[in-house]
């Protein structure tokens, strides 16, 4: 909120160099349940869209791209994503263990943070795992730590150079990084 006013001229600066308009970011937060996302891209004739999946990167941003024309934002939050997509630590949904409690947002049809609950209780830990088909013993140490308690908690990830790339609508993320790495290029 009021990053266009406060930095208008460092905006102006890179908006001369790298064109791009101003991301809609709406007064409240968008935030779509897993199977909405899927039904607004099956209803656009999406290919590949499964109900309990994952969404790949051009699914994602042809969401961006019907979310923006449906609802006229840019920013937005898809929530509840399958269990089976998401990582043994990632809390079922209570009342629909399918899914999961945990998040991706998303600016321009990319993600840019990925967060969720953390199961905190060891039994349902067990389960988890090997509902994932993994061996509990292999996270025995983990398990361990929750067997004197905790309390629930949740964490998530931002790329902040991808929040950058995105909200100025550059060409890549590797405009907003000092020194890009890829396969070619490991120094500095």
């Amino acid at each position: 909120e009021g990053l266009e006013e406060k930095y208008a001229r460092e905006l102006e600066e890179c908006r001369s160099q790298f064109p791009s308009e101003p991301p809609v970011l709406g007064d409240e937060v968008l935030v779509l349940h897993f199977k909405e996302g899927i039904q607004m891209l099956k209803d656009a004739g999406g290919e590949g869209v499964e109900d309990f999946g994952d969404l790949n990167t051009a699914q994602e941003v042809e969401l961006g791209r019907l979310v923006k024309e449906k609802h006229g934002v840019d920013f937005f939050v898809l929530h509840q994503y399958p269990s089976a997509v998401r990582p043994f630590y990632t809390m079922p949904n209570v009342e629909d263990g399918r899914y999961s409690n945990s998040y991706d947002m998303f600016l321009r049809g990319q993600e840019i943070c990925s967060g969720a609950q953390r199961v905190h209780d060891p039994e349902l830990l067990r389960s988890t795992i090997e509902g994932k088909g993994l061996e509990v013993e292999t996270f025995a140490d983990y398990i361990k730590s929750f067997e004197h308690g905790c309390e629930p908690h949740a964490g998530a990830g931002f790329g902040l150079e991808r929040v950058v790339f995105l909200y100025l609508g550059l060409h890549s993320v590797k405009q907003t990084v000092m020194f890009p790495r890829d396969p070619n290029r490991l120094s500095p």
